[in-house]
């Protein structure tokens, strides 16, 4: 089903003037608006811009009539931490109406393998380094969040073997090779764009692309605009092995607020002192309540309606609520849209690094549910 006649007559548009924009018959355009013809992925594209409407708004469910999805979709989580993407392709799996079954998940911190465990029943395996990948078992598309790292570049590099060994991105890369899944979503920070200026990325693009055969698309995304009060940027990576056009425009109508997050009640012990408190209110006064305060590494202090992006690694005090406290390990979760009903049975320190280090389940899981229909 598609609106393309009812909304070219409300744009006071003719067939022959969309059928020009987008480069197609007016005979063509005719089928699609009668519903006689299914437009591929980019010709629909071509429309919704040409209209100025949201592809999604404009052709409804186009994408899963004409994809072939496997039953179930394996998958396997690599780098898993506490399943950040497992429960971001699970929204994506119940919005699109099709099930899905994780076969494989892998991290090599203890306590992240003990907090997935204790929430999927499963234990993640260790050290992904020592794995075969033909010890895996087949899976349909490949989910991993995997840390930034500079490529040695030394001498004549035959292949990707050569450019990125010594990597963890070169173990997601054997893994694709051996297995050929049908497509993949990788997540990294903001800073691989400029990481070892740009050559980072570029080098991870040219071996999905180039090496590996994939198709391949990227987007630099905020969870901000993905309705959580976090700012968390991250670079998302798509590939699949057909030929795909992304849409990278997203329609959120439900946004989270910290009211939403905050806890009513929280215990005294995440309270900062009253040393701390008094110096930060001194230095700033907020617009906002509530309101998250973010002190820098220069130590300036500033203040948001959202938090700053959540860090495996800042210090204790990095960010307090109202100037005050710091957040609880079940608002750090909720910032990063892990539900409720997620089991926290590690210390606050490590939930604490936990969150730092996983990825915003609502943004993920968004753009998964918008590229399985165009991967399959």
């Amino acid at each position: 089903m598609n609106r393309v006649q009812e909304i070219r007559k409300e744009r006071n548009m003719t067939q022959e003037q969309l059928a020009r924009m987008v480069y197609i018959s007016r005979k063509y355009l005719s089928s699609i608006e009668h519903q006689k013809a299914t437009p591929s992925v980019s010709v629909a594209m071509k429309i919704s811009e040409a209209l100025e409407v949201n592809l999604d708004k404009i052709f409804l469910n186009v994408e899963n009539q004409c994809a072939n999805y496997p039953e179930p979709i394996k998958f396997i989580d690599l780098f898993c931490g506490i399943g950040g993407f497992r429960y971001a392709s699970q929204q994506a799996f119940e919005k699109l109406g099709i099930k899905g079954e994780c076969v494989f998940s892998s991290d090599i911190d203890k306590y992240a393998q003990e907090a997935y465990e204790a929430n999927f029943g499963e234990k993640p395996a260790g050290d992904i380094t020592q794995i075969e990948a033909s010890d895996i078992p087949d899976f349909d598309i490949l989910f991993g969040g995997f840390p930034c790292q500079a490529f040695s570049i030394c001498g004549l590099q035959k292949g990707f073997e050569d450019k990125t060994r010594g990597t963890l991105f070169f173990e997601i890369a054997r893994i694709i090779k051996e297995k050929q899944p049908k497509a993949f979503v990788l997540e990294n920070v903001k800073n691989l764009a400029s990481h070892d200026n740009g050559k980072t990325l570029q080098t991870i693009l040219s071996v999905l692309r180039d090496e590996l055969g994939y198709h391949v698309d990227y987007k630099l995304l905020n969870a901000l605009d993905f309705g959580l009060p976090q700012k968390r940027e991250r670079i998302i990576i798509i590939g699949s092995k057909k030929p795909f056009v992304m849409d990278w425009k997203f329609d959120i109508t439900k946004k989270k607020t910290l009211n939403d997050i905050l806890e009513k009640k929280v215990d005294k012990k995440y309270y900062a002192s009253e040393e701390i408190v008094n110096k930060r209110k001194a230095m700033h006064t907020s617009k906002y309540k509530p309101a998250i305060w973010h002190e820098n590494k220069a130590g300036n202090v500033s203040s948001y309606p959202y938090s700053c992006a959540l860090r495996a690694g800042a210090s204790y005090n990095y960010l307090l609520v109202d100037g005050e406290r710091r957040l609880t390990p079940r608002e750090m979760l909720r910032l990063q849209g892990f539900p409720d009903t997620f089991n926290i049975v590690v210390s606050d320190t490590q939930t604490r690094k936990q969150a730092g280090n996983a990825i915003p389940v609502d943004m993920v899981g968004k753009v998964i549910e918008k590229f399985l229909p165009i991967a399959f």
